[in-house]
């Protein structure tokens, strides 16, 4: 006999993100197929109706409901203390395929504030043979000096709101920015452009994937 299901409960805020991301077609099908099972759940549909509308697994109905449940607490802290775009980040690693080392559910605002603070520090105070922090040397120092017991080199740039940057701060104490490394000069003495201009008559394209029923 099937175990119980989790109970599903979210705040209006997470509603609307929720429904964002189901009517978005940015938003990547697997990703906007929870948000719609978390909805459902919410509208108290059972594992089965939902799994047969949104064409999933009925196991994997539970998983997501449970996943959502135990991350709810976490979720209104979030949504109280930090805001609308931390909210959104938080609920993708919710309903991300894997937990990923350090998600927000095990994050203090406090532990984040120290991060941030590590982050000010020139990095030879702490041993580092750089002059500008990475999110793996930085990753690396907080979990050395017991602030958090781990957390991702990306999770630290989500922090610190520079995402794919390879250098996330100074040395000189100052706070986190985006650095990019300069060019050399080249023979004639001036600098390389960095800018690119774009090619007659070829266009960029997006692709999107649009969330199916």
């Amino acid at each position: 006999m099937p175990g119980k299901a989790a109970k599903v409960v979210i705040t209006e805020r997470q509603q609307d993100i929720l429904r964002q991301m189901v009517r978005s077609r940015s938003c990547p099908q697997g990703l906007a197929q929870r948000a719609g099972i978390i909805l459902l759940a919410f509208d108290r549909w059972q594992n089965g109706s939902i799994a047969d509308h949104l064409g999933c697994e009925r196991h994997a109905v539970g998983i997501w409901r449970r996943r959502w449940a135990d991350a709810f607490d976490t979720l209104v802290r979030i949504e109280c203390l930090e805001g609308l775009s931390a909210l959104g980040t938080a609920i993708e690693d919710v309903l991300s395929d894997r937990p990923r080392p350090g998600c927000p559910g095990t994050f203090a605002p406090d532990q984040i504030a120290r991060i941030i603070a590590v982050a000010c520090e020139p990095p030879e105070d702490s041993g580092r043979p750089v002059t500008h922090w990475t999110p793996t040397e930085l990753a690396e120092e907080v979990v050395a000096r017991g602030i958090v017991p781990s957390i991702s080199a990306r999770h630290v740039g989500r922090f610190l709101k520079v995402p794919n940057s390879n250098l996330i701060g100074v040395g000189t104490g100052s706070t986190p920015d985006r650095r990019i490394p300069r060019r050399s000069p080249d023979r004639s003495g001036t600098s390389a452009t960095a800018t690119r201009q774009p090619r007659p008559g070829r266009r960029k394209e997006s692709t999107r994937s649009a969330w199916t029923r």
